[in-house]
Protein backbone atom coordinates (compact mmCIF):
# COMPACT_ATOMS: atom_id res chain seq x y z
CA UNK A 1 0.00 0.00 0.00
CA UNK A 2 1.36 3.21 -1.00
CA UNK A 3 1.01 6.76 1.09
CA UNK A 4 -0.23 9.17 -0.43
CA UNK A 5 1.63 12.65 0.48
CA UNK A 6 0.28 16.07 -0.34
CA UNK A 7 1.48 17.56 -3.48
CA UNK A 8 3.83 20.78 -3.35
CA UNK A 9 0.45 22.46 -3.12
CA UNK A 10 -1.10 20.65 -0.65
CA UNK A 11 -3.26 18.56 -2.01
CA UNK A 12 -3.39 14.63 -2.28
CA UNK A 13 -3.59 13.06 -5.19
CA UNK A 14 -7.08 11.88 -4.46
CA UNK A 15 -7.79 15.42 -3.45
CA UNK A 16 -6.61 16.45 -7.38
CA UNK A 17 -8.89 14.03 -8.73
CA UNK A 18 -11.82 14.47 -6.93
CA UNK A 19 -10.98 18.48 -8.03
CA UNK A 20 -10.53 17.70 -11.69
CA UNK A 21 -13.45 15.48 -12.08
CA UNK A 22 -16.16 17.92 -10.28
CA UNK A 23 -14.60 20.73 -12.79
CA UNK A 24 -15.24 18.66 -15.31
CA UNK A 25 -18.64 17.58 -14.84
CA UNK A 26 -19.38 21.14 -14.58
CA UNK A 27 -18.68 21.76 -18.58
CA UNK A 28 -20.51 18.33 -18.93
CA UNK A 29 -23.56 19.48 -16.85
CA UNK A 30 -23.95 22.74 -18.30
CA UNK A 31 -25.65 25.56 -16.75
CA UNK A 32 -28.65 25.70 -15.40
CA UNK A 33 -27.91 22.26 -12.93
CA UNK A 34 -26.47 22.09 -9.63
CA UNK A 35 -24.45 18.86 -8.51
CA UNK A 36 -23.52 19.05 -5.18
CA UNK A 37 -19.47 18.67 -4.40
CA UNK A 38 -19.42 16.11 -2.00
CA UNK A 39 -22.41 14.17 -2.94
CA UNK A 40 -24.30 12.18 -5.58
CA UNK A 41 -27.03 14.73 -6.27
CA UNK A 42 -27.71 16.69 -9.29
CA UNK A 43 -30.74 18.71 -10.27
CA UNK A 44 -32.03 20.93 -13.06
CA UNK A 45 -32.70 24.22 -12.15
CA UNK A 46 -35.72 26.54 -13.41
CA UNK A 47 -36.35 29.64 -11.46
CA UNK A 48 -33.61 29.21 -8.62
CA UNK A 49 -29.74 30.11 -8.72
CA UNK A 50 -27.39 27.12 -7.94
CA UNK A 51 -26.05 28.48 -5.08
CA UNK A 52 -29.43 29.26 -3.62
CA UNK A 53 -30.36 25.72 -4.46
CA UNK A 54 -27.21 24.50 -2.95
CA UNK A 55 -28.14 26.67 0.63
CA UNK A 56 -31.71 25.24 0.42
CA UNK A 57 -30.24 21.43 0.36
CA UNK A 58 -28.13 22.05 3.06
CA UNK A 59 -30.97 24.17 5.15
CA UNK A 60 -33.40 20.86 4.73
CA UNK A 61 -31.08 18.53 6.03
CA UNK A 62 -29.98 21.14 8.82
CA UNK A 63 -33.75 21.26 9.32
CA UNK A 64 -34.64 17.24 9.67
CA UNK A 65 -31.08 15.63 9.57
CA UNK A 66 -31.33 12.28 9.01
CA UNK A 67 -27.38 10.48 8.71
CA UNK A 68 -29.61 7.94 6.99
CA UNK A 69 -31.63 9.60 4.14
CA UNK A 70 -29.95 10.49 0.86
CA UNK A 71 -29.30 13.91 -0.24
CA UNK A 72 -31.86 13.19 -3.42
CA UNK A 73 -34.71 13.04 -1.11
CA UNK A 74 -33.92 16.49 -0.10
CA UNK A 75 -33.75 17.57 -3.21
CA UNK A 76 -37.07 16.34 -3.86
CA UNK A 77 -38.09 17.56 -1.09
CA UNK A 78 -37.01 21.70 -2.15
CA UNK A 79 -37.73 20.99 -5.53
CA UNK A 80 -41.04 23.21 -5.25
CA UNK A 81 -39.29 26.22 -4.30
CA UNK A 82 -37.42 26.41 -7.41
CA UNK A 83 -40.60 27.93 -9.57
CA UNK A 84 -41.30 31.63 -10.94
CA UNK A 85 -44.02 32.10 -8.10
CA UNK A 86 -41.56 30.90 -5.14
CA UNK A 87 -37.90 32.16 -6.64
CA UNK A 88 -38.33 36.13 -5.42
CA UNK A 89 -39.56 35.26 -1.55
CA UNK A 90 -37.37 32.28 -1.19
CA UNK A 91 -34.29 34.15 -2.91
CA UNK A 92 -34.52 36.72 -0.42
CA UNK A 93 -35.26 34.34 2.74
CA UNK A 94 -31.93 32.73 1.43
CA UNK A 95 -30.05 35.85 1.44
CA UNK A 96 -31.45 36.67 5.08
CA UNK A 97 -29.76 33.63 5.89
CA UNK A 98 -26.73 34.41 4.39
CA UNK A 99 -26.40 37.78 6.13
CA UNK A 100 -27.04 35.84 9.51
CA UNK A 101 -23.77 33.71 8.61
CA UNK A 102 -21.76 36.86 7.40
CA UNK A 103 -22.45 38.72 10.79
CA UNK A 104 -21.00 35.55 12.39
CA UNK A 105 -17.58 35.75 10.28
CA UNK A 106 -18.78 33.28 7.72
CA UNK A 107 -18.89 34.09 3.59
CA UNK A 108 -22.56 32.57 3.47
CA UNK A 109 -24.40 29.59 5.12
CA UNK A 110 -22.48 26.91 3.11
CA UNK A 111 -19.42 28.18 4.42
CA UNK A 112 -20.54 27.31 7.40
CA UNK A 113 -18.37 24.29 7.86
CA UNK A 114 -20.34 22.79 11.63
CA UNK A 115 -23.44 21.58 11.82
CA UNK A 116 -23.91 22.69 15.56
CA UNK A 117 -22.63 26.38 13.56
CA UNK A 118 -25.76 26.15 11.08
CA UNK A 119 -27.88 25.09 13.79
CA UNK A 120 -27.21 27.66 16.67
CA UNK A 121 -27.58 30.40 13.15
CA UNK A 122 -30.86 28.72 12.49
CA UNK A 123 -32.19 28.97 15.92
CA UNK A 124 -31.80 32.88 15.49
CA UNK A 125 -33.72 32.98 12.81
CA UNK A 126 -36.43 30.56 13.66
CA UNK A 127 -38.99 32.79 14.26
CA UNK A 128 -39.06 34.35 10.45
CA UNK A 129 -41.38 33.74 8.02
CA UNK A 130 -38.81 32.21 5.92
CA UNK A 131 -37.89 29.18 7.93
CA UNK A 132 -41.28 28.25 9.21
CA UNK A 133 -42.07 28.46 5.50
CA UNK A 134 -39.25 25.93 4.77
CA UNK A 135 -39.54 24.24 8.25
CA UNK A 136 -43.46 23.20 7.42
CA UNK A 137 -43.16 22.54 3.70
CA UNK A 138 -40.81 19.50 4.56
CA UNK A 139 -42.85 18.05 6.75
CA UNK A 140 -45.01 16.49 3.93
CA UNK A 141 -42.18 17.05 1.09
CA UNK A 142 -39.57 15.10 2.75
CA UNK A 143 -41.64 12.75 5.20
CA UNK A 144 -44.22 11.82 2.10
CA UNK A 145 -41.48 10.17 -0.23
CA UNK A 146 -42.46 6.63 -0.38
CA UNK A 147 -38.66 6.47 -0.82
CA UNK A 148 -37.56 7.40 2.78
CA UNK A 149 -40.84 5.22 4.16
CA UNK A 150 -38.69 1.69 4.68
CA UNK A 151 -35.71 3.87 6.10
CA UNK A 152 -38.13 4.70 9.27
CA UNK A 153 -40.07 1.25 8.76
CA UNK A 154 -43.01 2.36 7.57
CA UNK A 155 -44.80 -0.21 5.70
CA UNK A 156 -47.31 2.47 3.81
CA UNK A 157 -50.83 2.64 3.97
CA UNK A 158 -52.56 -0.80 5.14
CA UNK A 159 -56.23 0.29 4.16
CA UNK A 160 -55.90 -1.33 0.94
CA UNK A 161 -54.53 -4.39 2.47
CA UNK A 162 -57.09 -5.17 5.04
CA UNK A 163 -56.23 -2.81 7.35
CA UNK A 164 -53.26 -2.41 10.96
CA UNK A 165 -55.52 -5.13 12.88
CA UNK A 166 -54.40 -8.36 11.27
CA UNK A 167 -51.49 -6.95 9.48
CA UNK A 168 -48.99 -6.28 12.00
CA UNK A 169 -50.01 -3.21 13.88
CA UNK A 170 -48.32 -4.46 17.18
CA UNK A 171 -44.98 -5.70 15.52
CA UNK A 172 -42.84 -2.44 17.09
CA UNK A 173 -40.34 -3.76 18.59
CA UNK A 174 -39.32 -0.25 20.39
CA UNK A 175 -43.02 0.53 21.95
Amino acid sequence: MTKTTAGPRGLTRRQLLARATAAGASFVVGAGYVAATDAAWATEMNAMKPDSFATLVQLARDIYPHDRIPDENYVVAVKGYDTPQEVDATEAGIEMLNAAARGRGYGSYLDIGWERDRVDLLRSIEDSDFFQKIRGGLVTGLYNQKAVWPIFGYEGESFSQGGYLYRGFDDIAWL
